[in-house]
């Protein structure tokens, strides 16, 4: 076996032992889900961090800068970063008040508990697409390093992550995320020096004007710009996986806190898979997958030692986000679904459901990665997929009196089928657009025409 999959193979024995050795401090749901609210401000920034930074920008934005030029780096990293920030300044304290244990809790609070299902039966896909995104992104990092099929490597992929995630929960993912974070820095930053030691910046001065601008060359509408912004910014703003990260920390402080300084870490380490994509364009011209450029380099400039540490970064990346995603899908079903039809369980018993749903959607995710092209689209479908409406009626749920049960249903289901026919039946330009406006208008018209307002949400921690 070649020293790079020696390497891997260590750095994902690292991440089980880690994960092993915390599950002992494990014993109840909340320990399992949310940390046992425990995180301080280092461990909850490198979480929304790690979570984040994950294969979408090290693999599907520097493939999509490296065709497109900067503007390729609409969403991803800029549009995510701003997402993450505005998250941490305008939901991270109310949520955090609430003491939730997921984020359908607040649609069961807010409004009740046909909504809270109804939400969990639309949030849970998004998290879906985003693992199917990592664990082909794994894949692919596998495949270029051993030679091996992808197919072949996704399916090995898909075992590991998923055994990974079942063990920790959140605590062990947290943990796991500032070894990540940090082993992903230095991997990112030694493959800049290397290529800007090998190559100066003539690289650089070779790719014109056209490469730089950050809207694209050619003109486009407005709204056709909006829409590029809007999916990243609106359609993950209130993430499960992020939010989690928020009911994690041991105060609305350092959720608020931790939030935003992870989105702007974010932005300042996504730049380098930014401008390795933009490098690669010149230094290796016509890849046949542009979602490789940053393997390609790795492995044209960095000797083994050096190429392990940075595959073994890529691979830490890869694991803190996808299991997050898993992780939040079990927990949207064991604890708004299985936990509330049957009120009795005991602590041990809600664990090993959430374990056992871990399993399940690994393997769902596993089918949906290996039926993708591209790890870009997987990204871009789990924040359109039923966002809009999720994100209107937790606004307004958490911040108005407005509307009930009636506005709540009107909206996500609006928002959805306004997505679901913009996006894939009808040719209606700017599909994410709309679907918000329809979710925004549904709620209003609903609770104009529906019952007395709701009572607002009564905070129960103090910050």
């Amino acid at each position: 076996m070649s020293p790079v999959l020696w390497g891997i193979g260590l750095y994902i024995l690292a991440q089980l032992a880690i994960g092993v050795a915390v599950s002992r401090r494990i014993h109840t749901e909340s320990d399992y889900l949310v940390a046992g609210r425990s995180f301080g401000p280092v461990l909850a920034t490198f979480s929304v961090f790690a979570t984040w930074f994950g294969a979408e920008t090290c693999i599907g934005a520097a493939g999509a800068v490296y065709e497109r030029g900067l503007a390729g780096g609409s969403a991803d990293p800029f549009g995510y970063a701003l997402c993450v920030i505005l998250a941490g300044l305008i939901f991270a304290v109310p949520l955090w008040r609430l003491r939730l244990t997921t984020l359908a809790d607040v649609f069961r609070l807010r409004f009740d508990a046909s909504v809270e299902k109804l939400a969990v039966l639309l949030m849970v896909p998004a998290s879906l697409f985003w693992a199917a995104a990592q664990i082909r992104a794994f894949g692919q990092v596998l495949a270029s390093a051993s030679g091996f099929e992808v197919e072949a490597t996704i399916t090995f992929a898909t075992v590991v992550v998923i055994a990974y995630t079942m063990f920790g929960g959140l605590l062990a993912d947290a943990w796991t995320d500032v070894v990540q974070g940090i082993a992903l820095t230095i991997a990112l930053a030694v493959l800049v020096w290397r290529v800007i030691a090998v190559e100066g910046t003539a690289p650089i001065n070779e790719l014109g004007a056209a490469a730089f601008h950050p809207l694209g060359a050619e003109p486009r509408p407005l709204l056709a710009i909006a829409e590029e912004w809007a999916v990243p910014v609106i359609g993950s703003m209130i993430a499960a996986e992020l939010v989690a990260r928020m009911l994690g920390s041991r105060s609305a402080r350092i959720a608020r806190n931790a939030t935003v300084v992870g989105g702007v870490a974010y932005l300042v380490i996504g730049l380098m898979p930014v401008g390795l994509g933009l490098l690669g364009a010149t230094l290796l011209p016509g890849l046949e997958d542009p979602e490789h450029v940053l393997p390609a380099l790795a492995q044209a400039y960095l000797p083994t030692a050096l190429y392990v540490l940075f595959v073994g970064g890529l691979v830490s990346a890869i694991l803190s986000t996808v299991d997050s995603a898993l992780l939040t899908a079990s927990g949207l079903v064991s604890h708004n679904v299985v936990v509330q039809l049957h009120p009795g369980l005991t602590e041990r018993a809600k664990v090993r459901i959430a374990r056992a749903g871990v399993a399940v959607f690994g393997i769902i995710a596993y089918v949906m990665a290996i039926r993708a092209e591209r790890v870009y689209e997987l990204v871009a479908e789990s924040s359109s997929f039923a966002s809009a409406g999720i994100v209107t009626v937790v606004t307004f749920g958490l911040f108005t009196r407005i509307g009930g049960p009636g506005s709540a249903f009107a909206s996500l289901v609006t928002g959805m089928a306004a997505w679901v026919l913009g996006a894939y039946v009808l040719p209606v330009p700017y599909p994410y657009l709309t679907s918000v406006a329809a979710a925004v208008v549904s709620y209003v018209v609903a609770a104009l025409l529906g019952s007395a307002p709701t009572r607002m949400l009564e905070p129960q921690g103090a910050s």
